[in-house]
């Protein structure tokens, strides 16, 4: 250690010993009115506090806020170089997002379960890669499956087994096999962040101080008085004794202590559990920004990050291949650029979903292409995933106003993307829903029967007052409905290298349209989408430079209609004033060239 950052490091340990503190016998403190504030250091100094913090304190000190048992302070590895997935299944996939409770019924209790999901898989990809009646999504993500104690999922009390609710681990295995056989990949949410305040580990910790699972959680015998990223209480009053515990959401919700050894070694046995026993293809992490606090430092420090090092690299030994995507809550390029290249294999990209609603609202492209070209700038390329709206925010037909030109816009802009786009059920069919949280999460609507085709019992939350009309049956043989354009979309996201795993090259387009070629090897796309509720026309593009030789390449239409002229590239893939058909509104070209 260098000896001005070793002087730092004494003076850091002495300022801690030798600071006056309460009495150990002190009362609780009442939250303070107002709450104290972090002294600003630089990055090596805040390390070393940090393990300055976990040191052994001198015996005849009281630290004011006594800190869990004093594991060692987590390693920071070096950082590693920006690197591309290696080739997977997920290149071409569209992921769909399912919540099991309220996809379908099986046995007529009202809560959706494995069952009737496996009954409803041939909707979502019925093996037939040459078409028909299903979507053609090519993974699923599940919502939390494991037993929990709210009907969200995300409060767990038992990893190892199947929310029962939903049915059996057998169950389970069967729906997996049912999934691989069409071509499906699985991939669940795994919360490793905290437990339920009911799980067995925090009830025996809770209750008996000296239990094994005492310092799998965060204790202190007062009140920090410090609140959370977004203003809530973070420390929560014991109710067995004179004590707060940590838990960054709720107090159901208390915090697993990454610091522990035998905490990071359960949840990579966890882990190996879904990945080996039950058969899954990967995890979708949830709120990852928060796995590992630094006193008030709660989103995305150090210590998170060389955790997620660590977790997935025990992922890739358990099971090589298996497929990573994390929940950064609200990134965007920015945020996201210190969670590669060594951490998870991808992260939903905010900003751009954000950036195509707001182009779909406003009939502008600049939002959407500026959101993505700086993701494309900032993110390791094919390692961010795209989507509208997840089970947090309000459904995208709501955010959308209920126009349905505006939700075709949307997603022809989402699945032309590259990466690995998301889609969340309902959305195909422009299903609505505002908050409270139930009520963005309510039963798939399949039919304009009474309770919507989802059970024949009393559904555990009501569809939406729309499902008369917006619905699967009333969509699924009219060829110009949003499912089915959802079905052409995701077919050839799945099925055009260019499309599903091509790079992005920007092209200038008059008249107010987006326009980008997409190219993987010798297949070219060239996609111009208008975003207004009006028809373009004499659209022309052209391009300094693209990735295109020069030569002359014949346009085939895969989306849209209208006659093309041969395209001409120059020099260093230039092109000049390539004149378009008519753009109808909220619509697309989406065409092949053939050199």
């Amino acid at each position: 250690m260098k000896a001005p950052v070793l002087a730092l490091f004494l003076s850091i340990v002495l300022i801690i010993a030798g600071c006056g503190a309460s009495p150990a016998t002190a009362p609780p403190t009442a939250e303070p009115t107002v709450a104290p504030s972090a002294t600003p250091l630089s990055e090596e100094a805040a390390l070393l506090a940090t393990i300055a913090a976990n040191a052994p304190s001198p015996a005849a000190a009281t630290p004011t806020v006594p800190l869990p048992t004093p594991f060692p302070t987590i390693t920071l590895g070096p950082t590693a170089e920006p690197r591309p997935l290696p080739e997977g299944w997920w290149d071409t996939a569209v992921c769909y997002e399912i919540f099991v409770r309220s996809f379908y019924d099986s046995n007529g209790d009202g809560i959706g379960d494995i069952n009737g999901l496996i009954e409803k898989l041939d909707y979502i990809n019925d093996g037939d890669p040459t078409g028909g009646d299903d979507l053609g999504a090519t993974c699923i993500w599940l919502m939390p499956v494991a037993e929990a104690a709210s009907y969200h999922g995300y409060d767990v009390i038992d990893y190892y087994a199947i929310e029962k609710d939903y049915g059996t681990n057998d169950d389970f295995k069967r729906l997996i096999e049912a999934a691989n056989r069409r071509g499906i990949r699985v991939i669940v949410d795994l919360v490793l962040n905290h437990t339920s305040s009911a799980h067995p580990w925090f009830l025996s910790a809770l209750n008996d101080p000296s239990s094994p699972y005492r310092d799998w959680y965060i204790w202190s015998p007062v009140d920090p008085g410090y609140r959370g990223p977004w203003g809530q209480q973070v420390w929560h009053r014991s109710p067995a004794r004179n004590e707060y515990y940590y838990g960054i959401f709720v107090a159901e919700m208390p915090d697993l202590n990454y610091r522990n050894p035998e905490v990071v070694a359960e949840a990579e046995k966890i882990a190996a559990f879904w990945l080996n026993e039950m058969g899954v293809d990967g995890f979708r992490l949830d709120a990852i920004k928060h796995v590992v606090e630094n006193g008030s430092d709660q989103e995305g420090t150090r210590e998170t990050h060389a955790w997620m090092r660590s977790f997935e690299a025990a992922i890739e030994r358990i099971k090589p291949g298996a497929f990573t995507v994390g929940e950064v809550f609200g990134g965007r390029a920015g945020s996201l650029a210190a969670y590669y290249p060594d951490q998870l294999d991808t992260y939903f990209e905010f900003g751009v979903a954000e950036g195509i609603l707001r182009s779909a609202n406003t009939g502008a492209p600049g939002p959407y292409l500026t959101a993505v070209e700086e993701a494309l700038a900032r993110l390791p390329y094919q390692r961010w995933a795209p989507f509208l709206t997840n089970h947090d925010q309000e459904r995208a037909m709501t955010v959308l106003g209920g126009d349905v030109g505006k939700a075709r816009v949307a997603a022809i802009a989402l699945l032309t993307l590259p990466g690995l786009p998301f889609v969340y059920y309902g959305e195909e069919i422009g299903m609505t829903g505002a908050k409270p949280d139930e009520r963005i999460r309510t039963p798939m609507q399949w039919t304009g029967e009474p309770r919507a085709g989802f059970t024949t019992g009393t559904p555990w939350q009501a569809p939406q007052s729309d499902f008369t009309t917006v619905n699967v049956a009333a969509q699924q043989a009219d060829p110009d409905s949003l499912l089915n354009l959802y079905r052409t979309l995701i077919r050839l996201h799945t099925t055009r290298p260019a499309l599903g795993k091509g790079d992005f090259t920007p092209v200038s387009a008059t008249g107010g349209a987006a326009a980008f070629l997409r190219r993987h090897n010798d297949d070219v796309a060239l996609v111009v989408i208008n975003f207004s509720a009006n028809r373009l026309s004499g659209v022309t593009l052209s391009a300094a430079r693209s990735n295109l030789e020069a030569g002359t390449y014949n346009p085939d239409v895969l989306f849209g209609s209208g006659n093309l002229q041969p395209l001409t590239i120059g020099v260093d893939g230039s092109m000049s004033a390539y004149a378009l058909p008519d753009i109808p509104p909220q619509s697309a070209l989406i065409i092949s060239l053939v050199k």
